[in-house]
């Protein structure tokens, strides 16, 4: 017999939470959702775009594709021309080599003449005629090696210029991909696939549904009784007197004060002047973007 009171005692109790004894709450309100227009960022007609209302998605969940044909070939074009680039840069070391061997060669020889003089086989001229060959050698090997230099330099420059523009590119390829910036539930579509999509033409709008924001109004007398980061019991209103219970967090009180919405009853009809709140409830599916809620403070 005690064991049948305890069950019928938790049956109650569980009735009480999904059935609206008395509607006398706090504060009352609407559910809302954060909301994101996802628009495109390309330019170009939808090759794919496989999505329904209702539907949900992932974060960063690819769901079509906008043609990206001219520019996969503008990027072809541009590696191209970075190839050609790589094989127009002098060899420096080998174009330096010819001159470098011609010098090592004078040396030689000026040594070899300075020995011949000490022997009094050779005369000043010749050791003369090899020191200028040497001194032009010089001079023409510095000239060489600059010019070598300033032109790879600018070669490389240049390859950097093109580089940027790959990854220019590569983001505007990236950018066709149509994806989801959040998970939730898709609420409205607005392009379907063969329709041309300009830059910041909206194609879907998505609601983190998993995460609900009950938008409320509490009168002045109220604002002592809450504070951001409070917990409190909030009633989801399902029609013929059902509700269910769940755990909201205040996130968010208005610090002005607005005119009591035609479509909100406060606790105090008599009240002109409420201020805004926004509850964070975590949805087990059953709570709706619009559907009615109510607030108790503990």
């Amino acid at each position: 017999m005690r064991t049948k009171l305890i069950v019928l005692t938790a049956l109650a109790a569980m009735g009480y939470a999904c059935t609206n004894v008395n509607g006398d709450f706090d504060a009352s309100g609407t559910f809302e959702t954060t909301e994101v227009i996802v628009s495109a960022e390309g330019t170009g007609r939808i090759l794919q775009f496989d999505i329904e209302e209702g539907q949900q998605l992932r974060a960063n969940q690819v769901v079509g594709y906008i043609d990206s044909t001219q520019l996969y070939l503008k990027r072809k074009q541009l590696k191209a021309s970075q190839r050609a680039l790589q094989n127009r840069r002098p060899d420096i070391a080998k174009q330096m080599a010819t001159i470098e061997q011609q010098l090592a060669t004078a040396k030689y020889e000026r040594n070899r003449i300075e020995k011949l003089i000490e022997d009094n086989a050779s005369t000043a001229k010749q050791l003369d005629d090899v020191n200028a060959l040497i001194q032009n050698l010089n001079k023409q090997l510095d000239a060489t090696k600059s010019t070598l230099v300033k032109t790879d330099h600018g070669m490389v420059a240049e390859n950097e210029a093109i580089e940027i523009q790959v990854a220019q590119i590569d983001d505007q390829l990236a950018k066709c991909k149509i994806a989801s910036p959040i998970a939730g539930q898709v609420l409205a579509k607005y392009a379907q696939a063969g329709e041309l999509a300009a830059m910041g033409k909206p194609l879907f709008k998505i609601g983190d549904t998993d995460n609900m924001i009950l938008r409320a109004y509490i009168t002045g007398d109220q604002l002592s009784q809450l504070k951001i980061g409070q917990t409190v019991k909030v009633y989801a209103d399902f029609g013929k007197d059902e509700q269910r219970e769940y755990e909201g967090v205040v996130s968010w009180i208005s610090s002005k004060s607005e005119f009591t919405p035609k479509t909100i009853q406060t606790r105090n009809e008599r009240a002109n002047l409420v201020y805004a709140v926004k509850i964070n409830v975590k949805n087990d599916g059953y709570i709706k973007i619009g559907m009615y809620g109510g607030v108790r403070i503990e």
